[in-house]
């Protein structure tokens, strides 16, 4: 398999995008180990909104007007709270241990500063 350049789209040169994907492959390797009744609760829960962060930021970016951008990257924002809210639970039911939820958490203070950040941009803009 031959090892090809692809077009980068904006949303990929994203710093934050780039955080958020590897946050939601980081939820996912951990909801892997979650008690198997909890496949359709806590573990479906905890990964899409874990995607959802980086598919708001994807689709934020495609966006034209400010207005639309923002709305993406307020909904990526609430939905990585959604992620710290679902994890707090996973730890205090010992789903997760306190270093993953420490390394998780860790993750999700660097995101969210930044979808402030870019949420704030947009705003500004349409202003």
């Amino acid at each position: 398999m031959q090892n090809r350049e692809y077009h980068k789209y904006p949303f990929e040169k994203l710093e934050v995008w780039q955080q958020a994907k590897d946050l939601v492959k980081e939820v996912y390797f951990c909801t892997k180990k979650f008690p198997s009744e909890e496949k359709y609760g806590l573990v479906s829960q905890l990964n899409r909104a874990a995607l959802s962060v980086s598919s708001n930021i994807a689709e934020g970016a495609s966006r034209k007007s400010s207005k639309d951008q923002g709305h993406f990257y307020h909904m990526a924002y609430s939905s990585l709270m959604e992620v710290l809210s679902q994890l707090i639970i996973a730890q205090e039911l010992n789903f997760i241990t306190e270093e993953e939820y420490i390394s998780l958490r860790s993750r999700i203070d660097t995101i969210a500063p930044r979808l402030s950040a870019l949420y704030n941009h947009a705003k500004a803009v349409d202003s």
